[in-house]
C-alpha cells in the first residue's frame, strides 16, 4: 500500500503532466494496479486497522434492552443487570454509544436577538461576607442584568431579596444601561412572579414597577437554565474575574468596585458577538424604550401609628422618631441608602440604611427631645382646686338627731 506523498505524486503525473500508467509505474517504482487503484481513486489511501470482537459484543443485545425500558438507566446498574464480570471502562463506552439510539435528542437551540428586545435578570450571592456594621457580617445579593442584543453588563448589591430592594437594584442597572428594555426577563423568583396553572403570574409590585416603565415581562419556564443562559455566563463572569483578590469596606464600597470593573468588562471583545459590549450598547439603547418623566419608586411605604417608645421597624430594626408625635399617624419611607418618616408630609426623623439585623437605632436628637419632655413633665405646676367644705350639722337635721 502507498502512502500518502506516492498518492499524490502518481496523480500529479497523470494530470498535470499526462504521462501513461506504465511510465509511471517505472518511473515511482511501483506496480501499475498500484497506479490505476491511485488514479481512480477519490480520496488518500488511508489505514483502517480491522475491528477486534470485544467482550462486550456478547452482552449487546441485554444492554440494549435495559436501555430501551429505561434510557437513563446509569452504566454501573446495567453491569449488575447483566452480571459483567470485566472492568468497567469498555462496558461504560459501548453504554455511551448505544444509548443515543434509545433516548430521543435534546438539541439547544442559538437565539439572536433584535437591538433593544430583552435584558435578562438575576440574583447572584457572592460567596464573600459584607462588613454590615454593628461588628456583623453577611453575604447580600446582587442583582444582575445582561442585555440581550449588546451582552452589556449591569449590576447593583442590594441588602435583601425583599421587592423593594430587589426592584430598586433593576432601577440601578436600568440607569447603568442607560434605557428600558421593551421585555425584562426574570427566572421565578419569589417577589417576581411564579408560573401557576401554566401561565405566569408576576406580583402587584413588579406589576406596578414595569407598569410605570411601560415594559413587558416574560418569566423563564421552571426547570429550563437555557432560557437565561446569558445571566448564568455572565454570573460565572463576576466569580472569575471580580471576586478573586477584592476585600469591601462595606455595601457602598463593593458598588463602587463593581461598577468601576464593569465599565472595563464591557469594554472586552465579547467571545460570542466578536464585538464590544459598551460599542453595541449605543445601537441597543436607540431601540430602547426612553426613561418615562416619574420613575417607578420600589420603596418600602407604609402608615402606622407612633407607639409610646417612640421607634418604628423596618426589616428586623427599629429607628427612632421624633416623640412629640407619639400617637399620631405616622408614613415611613426606606430605600437602599435611607429611612425617612414623615408626619402630615413633615419630615420628623431620617436614618441611613442598617444592614445589619436586629439593632435599635436612636437619634441623638430624639434623644435630647425626649429629656426635654420628661423635665416638662416634672416642672409643669400644679393646679389647686377650691373645694367647699360641707357642714355636718345639715346630716343631724335629715336624720332627726338632736
Amino acid at each position: 500500500m502507498i502512502d500518502v506523498d506516492d498518492w499524490a505524486e502518481i496523480r500529479r503525473l497523470r494530470f498535470a503532466e499526462k504521462l501513461g500508467i506504465k511510465t509511471i509505474a517505472r518511473k515511482l517504482d511501483v506496480s501499475k494496479n498500484t497506479v490505476r487503484k491511485a488514479v481512480r481513486s477519490s480520496g488518500p489511501p488511508q489505514y483502517e486497522r480491522p475491528r477486534k470482537g470485544s467482550l462486550v459484543d456478547a452482552f449487546e443485545q441485554r444492554i440494549c434492552e435495559l436501555l430501551r425500558d429505561c434510557p437513563t438507566m446509569p452504566a454501573t446498574v446495567i453491569a449488575e443487570r447483566i452480571e459483567w464480570p470485566h472492568g468497567m471502562t469498555i462496558l461504560k463506552a459501548r453504554v455511551a454509544e448505544l444509548r443515543p439510539l434509545f433516548r430521543p435528542p435534546d438539541p439547544c437551540q442559538r437565539t439572536s436577538y433584535r437591538p433593544g428586545e430583552l435584558v435578562q435578570f438575576d440574583l447572584w450571592q457572592p460567596d464573600v461576607l459584607i462588613p454590615l456594621g454593628h461588628e456583623q457580617f453577611g453575604k447580600l445579593w446582587v442583582v444582575t442584568a445582561v442585555s440581550g442584543y449588546s451582552r452589556f453588563m449591569a449590576a447593583w448589591m442590594v441588602p435583601s431579596r425583599a421587592a423593594y430592594d430587589v426592584l430598586w437594584g433593576m432601577l440601578r442597572c436600568f440607569e447603568q444601561i442607560g434605557a428600558v428594555p421593551r421585555t425584562i426577563v426574570w427566572d421565578g423568583e419569589g417577589c417576581i412572579g411564579q408560573w401557576r396553572g401554566g401561565k405566569q403570574v408576576l406580583t402587584a409590585d413588579f406589576q406596578a414597577f414595569r407598569g410605570t416603565l411601560g415594559a413587558g415581562a416574560r418569566l423563564c419556564k421552571p426547570n429550563d437554565p437555557e432560557a437565561k443562559g446569558m445571566n448564568e455566563r455572565s454570573n460565572g463572569y463576576y466569580e472569575t474575574s471580580f471576586l478573586p483578590g477584592r476585600r469591601f469596606d462595606d455595601v457602598a464600597d463593593f458598588n463602587d468596585q463593581l461598577t468601576a470593573w464593569l465599565k472595563r468588562a464591557n469594554r472586552r471583545v465579547h467571545a460570542a458577538t466578536r464585538r464590544v459590549p459598551a460599542e453595541m450598547l449605543y445601537e441597543d439603547r436607540g431601540a430602547m424604550l426612553a426613561f418615562p418623566p416619574v420613575l417607578p419608586d420600589p420603596s418600602l411605604c407604609y402608615r402606622s401609628r407612633l407607639g409610646r417608645d417612640f421607634y418604628m421597624r423596618v426589616d428586623t430594626n427599629d429607628y427612632s422618631v421624633n416623640p412629640r408625635y407619639i400617637g399620631r399617624l405616622i408614613d415611613v419611607h426606606c430605600d437602599l441608602t435611607s429611612v425617612v418618616v414623615t408626619c402630615d408630609g413633615i419630615e420628623i426623623a431620617r436614618h441611613p440604611r442598617c444592614y445589619a439585623k436586629h439593632q435599635s437605632l436612636l437619634d441623638p436628637a430624639h434623644a435630647m427631645t425626649l429629656r426635654k419632655m420628661r423635665a416638662e413633665q416634672v416642672t409643669r405646676p400644679t393646679i389647686e382646686t377650691e373645694v367647699e367644705e360641707r357642714d355636718l350639722s345639715v346630716y343631724d337635721d335629715v336624720l332627726g338627731v338632736a
